[in-house]
């Protein structure tokens, strides 16, 4: 029988994904999207923009949402929301109407994104937190293993817009888990002082807390690298090294794997270590691989089998990154951790959205700027680390 921890992790995860999901799985689709609409490589990627954009903006009212009214009524808003804009995108019949439906699709999606961090807060803190945070993110994570694949199938056989239709399915499959699996963590007594003006005072708190801002974009930047990949990877393995689009699902999936992976040990590295240092060299990992991948592709090795090689260690080290920044952001603010987790997520979306713009102003048919702006991220969030928790020497008596 399956334990109730077990039950929370997968419920959390299957709901946090179905937004990844709407984006990983029409990844392989994109150049066929770009030829079927008769729209280039900017416009195509304008789709997911867009998302990203909606999911950020939406969340700053799903948070405060889920404080006053509970967990569940924001996710129900946002589920019902997502299903409907999804049938729009698979009856678009150009890029405009595509791009609009996947900005209201994001609006939806920006409340599976929000609630679950916050209903993680609700139940437990600490090592706790991290595991069930390292769970949930196993759950999370099996979308980009499994979506970019699933995508290629349905492309082959009904065409991108079946991708849609199958979202559109899941959409429905998340509100049966709201109705008939999730438990309301926040009940009424807990929310009876909560208010929109409460809200509002409380983003202000937020937005002059140094600690958490420093932890938001340490994990912003790390998500902005892995942003890039999303918005840039299916153009150039495909149309640049030649994949088909199932062979690109695989090596896409092979980075995911290794963020998977790695995000399980969180709990474990944080027991032994302390989430903080756990934060420092996993961050240190990931930016000492960019860099050598940088530097390989400046140098002129252009090779797949080396792109890959460098992401799948780099990701890894990504894995153990961002379960950690989310627990301890969410630490000290268990009182308003919708608003706390609604600006969190907020914030890192938006960085990312601006990462992929900055880096989409370079795309030149080669990897390089796609390489060159992984590293960029990483950089910042090593900067964003070692102004936020410090160098070992200094800070050992946090621990």
């Amino acid at each position: 029988m399956i334990s109730p921890f077990l039950r929370l992790a997968l419920v959390l995860g299957l709901l946090s994904a179905i937004g990844p999901f709407a984006i990983d799985m029409y990844l392989p689709a994109l150049p066929a999207i770009g030829n079927t609409l008769v729209a280039d490589v900017g416009a195509v990627q304008m789709s997911l923009t867009a998302f990203f954009a909606a999911v950020s903006v939406s969340q700053l009212v799903y948070g405060p949402a889920s404080d006053l009214f509970g967990r569940k009524k924001p996710l129900y808003f946002g589920m019902a929301l997502f299903t409907l804009a999804s049938i729009g995108c698979a009856l678009a019949p150009n890029i405009g109407t595509l791009v609009a439906f996947r900005f209201v699709q994001g609006l939806g999606a920006g409340a599976a994104m929000t609630v679950p961090r916050a209903v993680v807060r609700d139940v437990h803190t600490g090592n706790d937190a991290a595991r069930l945070m390292s769970l949930l993110m196993l759950v999370f994570s099996v979308s980009p293993i499994l979506a970019p694949l699933v995508g290629s199938f349905v492309v082959e056989a009904f065409g991108w817009r079946g991708i849609f239709w199958f979202v559109t399915g899941a959409g429905v499959a998340g509100l049966a888990l709201l109705a008939f699996v999730l438990q309301e963590t926040r009940p009424p007594a807990e929310r009876a002082g909560s208010t929109w003006r409460g809200s509002l005072s409380a983003y202000g708190q937020l937005m002059r807390d140094r600690h958490f801002l420093g932890l938001t974009f340490i994990g912003a930047f790390g998500l902005a690298s892995f942003f890039v990949y999303l918005a840039n990877s299916s153009f150039v393995m495909i149309n640049h090294y030649g994949l088909s689009p199932r062979e690109y699902s695989f090596a896409f999936s092979i980075n995911a794997v290794s963020f998977i992976g790695v995000s399980q040990l969180t709990g474990w590295f944080a027991k032994r270590f302390g989430l903080r240092r756990t934060v420092r060299g996993a961050v240190l990992g990931f930016t000492v691989t960019m860099t050598l991948l940088l530097v390989l592709f400046t140098a002129g090795v252009d090779r797949f089998d080396v792109l890959a090689g460098l992401l799948f260690v780099g990701f890894g080290f990504l894995g153990l990154v961002i379960p950690a920044t989310s627990v301890l952001a969410l630490e000290d603010h268990g009182d308003i951790a919708g608003v706390a987790s609604a600006l969190m997520g907020t914030l890192q979306l938006v960085t990312g959205a601006v990462v992929m713009g900055f880096t989409g102003l370079f795309l030149d048919g080669t990897a390089f700027p796609m390489v060159a702006g992984i590293t960029l991220c990483a950089v910042m969030s090593m900067a964003f680390t070692q102004a936020t928790l410090g160098a070992p020497g200094r800070t050992a008596a946090a621990f």
